[in-house]
């Protein structure tokens, strides 16, 4: 009678090449480890890297990652707004893109969003006139019917928003014999202008804030005639109300 065939011995244990790379991956770890706990975090911008994923504050999935230009005059990573009015807000962006389709094409508007809110970038030179706060309305009238039928509508209206007219200019000096002793004269001067026509398009002038930078906030350099193209605007920003705040006008 044969005998039976003895079964080979399994060898126990995992293979060696895992092992290795086991080692290999927790070396790994213990070396990022350290590297975080002895480098200095920026608390602040971890959580605007935060707010740039979907489902956080204001923001959806990878719209921004910068901290925007008036930080301190408007709303903070820390006091963004609660996540329905975040969506409310995302829903105006895409309302603002669509309405505005043409100028946006035509670079007469930029639609951004930061954290104070979001952000309708009208060009100065599609408004008004050359070193003038008077509106030309031949082109300034369709962009301000646009404006006025984005802050009037259902969508805005029945949130808990505040405005703010923002008037920019280029870093070019006005003449001080002129209408406008300097660029701060000249860019409130326009905010208010816009301000005016919009309430004449049926807005509510209690809900705004008017204020003129002059050429202290720029996008872009103002060593090229594009670049103070560029920084000539006039921003009409839809704020979300914050916990305790109040408006204010500035002229």
């Amino acid at each position: 009678m044969p005998r039976p065939k003895k079964e080979k011995k399994r060898e126990e244990g995992v293979a060696e090449w895992l092992q290795i790379y086991g080692d290999m991956v927790t070396l790994l770890l213990t070396f990022f480890v350290l590297m975080f706990t002895t480098a200095t975090i920026d608390g602040y911008k971890l959580r605007i890297i935060l707010s740039a994923f979907q489902g956080i504050g204001i923001m959806s999935g990878g719209n921004t990652l910068q901290e925007g230009k008036l930080v301190e005059l408007g709303n903070t990573v820390e006091s963004l707004p609660s996540m329905d009015t975040g969506r409310a807000l995302d829903e105006a962006k895409r309302k603002a893109v669509s309405l505005f389709q043409p100028e946006v094409e035509s670079e007469k508007v930029r639609i951004t969003v930061d954290e104070r809110g979001l952000v309708i970038s009208l060009a100065s030179d599609a408004l008004f006139r050359p070193a003038s706060a008077e509106l030309d309305f031949n082109t300034a009238r369709p962009m301000l019917r646009k404006v006025s039928t984005m802050l009037t509508s259902e969508q805005i209206t029945e949130g808990d928003y505040r405005f703010r007219i923002e008037g920019h200019t280029d870093a070019m000096p006005t003449d001080p014999g002129g209408e406008w002793y300097s660029n701060w004269e000249l860019s409130t001067a326009r905010a208010n202008n816009v301000l005016h026509a919009l309430v004449d398009y049926g807005v509510n002038e209690s809900n705004f804030e008017v204020v003129g930078y002059a050429d202290t906030r720029p996008l872009m350099s103002n060593e090229t005639e594009e670049g103070r193209a560029y920084n000539r605007r006039v921003d009409i920003v839809i704020m979300p109300y914050t916990k305790g705040e109040t408006m204010e006008r500035t002229f």
